[in-house]
Order: C-alpha cells, then structure tokens, then sequence
C-alpha cells in the first residue's frame, strides 16, 4: 500500500512531458535551393546561428523564435519558428495532474517547436558578383 501512494505522489509531482519528450529540442533548418546561407534564431537566452542546411538544439518555450537568413546576392529572409502543444502534456491531465502540468509548463517541455524549417531565400537583383579572374576589362562592360 506504502509503495503504491508513493509511486501515486511521484507521477503526480513530475510533469509527463519533461520525462518523455524533455526540455530540448533539435530543429532542422533548411533554406531550399540556397545552401550555405548563415541564419540567426533569436531566442531569450541569445542567438543561435547555424549554416544551412544544418540542426541546432533550442530550449522549448511557448513563443515563437523569429529567424533571419542571409546569403550573398539574396536578400535578407526572415520568418518566425512556431511553439505548439506537445501532445504529452494530454497524458498530465490524466497522471500527473494540474503539478505534472504545470513542471511542463514551466520547463518548457509542454512545447514543441517543428522538426523542419524552411525560410525562403529571393535572389537579389541588384547584385552584381565579382568578375572571374581572367576574364578581359571588355567583357564586364
């Protein structure tokens, strides 16, 4: 009997999620047709860089990141990564109650940002690469 109200009280005082899905997640970002562009994620704790395609790991929040990517002769692309409901934070209601829900609520664990961004690059047209070496003044007129 001792065992099981102790067993009963410990799943009541941790959240569902911060055990199953945890307080991290790693995000893939991609910028299609436009490899190598370096994108900045702001998040409360600073920013997170990363050259695409590549992951980074972000702390789960309720917010949405904004994220802004840059490429020579593209202009800037920014967009916003949104936070949803993990669906773990369902199983709270039911195990851990209102304290299991709120440990996910305050580590984060209750979010889930996507698996896969993609931020959409535009060429610029007013760039104008540097001239190849060997080519003749008269050819770049």
């Amino acid at each position: 009997m001792r065992k099981s109200i102790v067993l009963l009280l410990a799943l009541a005082l941790v959240g569902c999620a911060t055990i199953t899905k945890g307080t991290t997640q790693t995000i893939a970002v991609d910028t299609p047709g436009v490899p190598g562009a370096s994108c900045t994620i702001q998040t409360p704790s600073g920013p997170r860089g990363l050259t695409t395609p590549g992951n980074v790991a972000l702390d789960k929040q309720s917010a949405a990141l904004p994220i802004s990517c840059t490429k020579e002769c593209y202009l800037t692309a920014t967009s916003m990564i949104p936070s949803n409901t993990e669906s773990m934070t369902a199983g709270n209601v039911l195990l851990g109650g209102i304290i299991g829900l709120g440990v996910d609520a305050a580590s984060g664990a209750m979010n889930k940002y996507p698996d896969l961004v993609t931020v959409a690059m535009v060429p610029d047209q007013a760039c104008r690469k540097s001239p190849r070496r060997g080519r003749r003044q008269e050819d770049q007129g």
